[in-house]
């Protein structure tokens, strides 16, 4: 049966977020998933994960900056990242080394570190490297930027991963639509894989996102049957499409597809968490995230 972790960025939102382990415990949750951490001490959260009952089990490395400040001035300016951009590498190791602090504290598995924006001065047909030797039947070109982007990404990634493997944490990369984010670095899951094997670390692993999934690339049940198996897929994210409310809402039969993660994973000995990512539909009313977990009852242990 799939575990599921609540999104307290997303969901719950119409309780302070102290509020929101309590909320998500209550309605069945044992786990939880948000974006960034550092608005609060490590032992803050750590105490509401405790009262609650709940395991940490995924949150963002910073988008940009190292302290609380710069992080949320970064992520208000809209960087969505900056592993991939040269010149940041310094910012890059700080905030990922912060992030590390962090998931020790709250007994984290897993950080994702985001790639970032393509530069405007990289957004030219030109720019396009050449198409990567992927395996598998989805190979298809590279992302978009330059080889200068790619080997930042790479080498800031290769660096976190040594840093990461030292406090038992793996790092994941998400392929995110560029509907929802224009000019993100990474879209495809193809493309994800090929970069796990050009960094060649054990503890790099693809943050699979059926959402950003299905609005790029569809076919979703065969491209779960196909990176799963791999041991290289960490975790799942979950949302309706188009409009990323609840699962039970939008072109997506998410049951069908818990059914194949289920099948598969009783196959390949997949143990991880399903994240609910997603944006309840009646938004922030009292009681809004828990009356719209409908979808989940047949699920609750």
């Amino acid at each position: 049966m799939p575990r599921f972790a609540a999104n307290l960025s997303m969901m719950y939102n119409e309780l302070p977020f102290p509020e929101r382990f309590a909320a998500a415990a209550a309605d069945g949750f044992q786990a939880v998933e948000y974006l960034f951490p550092y608005s609060w001490t490590p032992a803050q959260l750590a105490g509401w994960l405790k009262d609650a009952g709940l395991q940490q089990v995924l949150f963002n490395a910073p988008p940009g900056g190292s302290d609380t400040r710069s992080i949320d001035e970064a992520w208000q300016a809209g960087t969505r990242g900056i592993a991939s951009l040269p010149g940041r590498e310094a910012e890059f190791r700080s905030g990922f080394l912060l992030a590390l602090e962090y998931a020790q504290v709250l007994k984290c598995p897993r950080v994702h570190v985001m790639a970032g924006l393509v530069p405007e001065a990289y957004r030219v047909a030109s720019a396009l490297p050449p198409a990567l030797t992927t395996s598998g039947p989805y190979a298809s070109p590279a992302p978009v930027g330059t080889p200068a982007l790619r080997e930042t990404y790479l080498s800031n990634l290769r660096w976190a991963c040594e840093q990461a493997a030292q406090a038992g944490v793996n790092v994941l990369i998400e392929p995110i639509n560029t509907r929802d984010i224009p000019f993100f670095f990474l879209n495809r899951q193809d493309h994800a894989h090929a970069v796990l094997a050009d960094v060649g670390a054990a503890n790099l692993q693809v943050q699979m996102d059926l959402y950003h999934c299905q609005i790029v690339e569809g076919d979703v049940a065969q491209k779960i049957r196909h990176y799963l198996p791999t041991g290289r897929v960490g975790h799942f994210q979950i949302a309706g499409v188009p409009q990323r409310h609840e699962p039970d809402i939008g072109e997506l039969h998410h049951p069908y597809l818990f059914d194949v993660i289920d099948e598969v994973s009783a196959a390949c000995g997949w143990q991880g968490w399903i994240g609910c990512e997603y944006r309840p539909a009646r938004g922030t009313e009292p009681g809004a995230t828990s009356a719209g977990l409908g979808w989940l009852a047949p699920y609750r242990a």
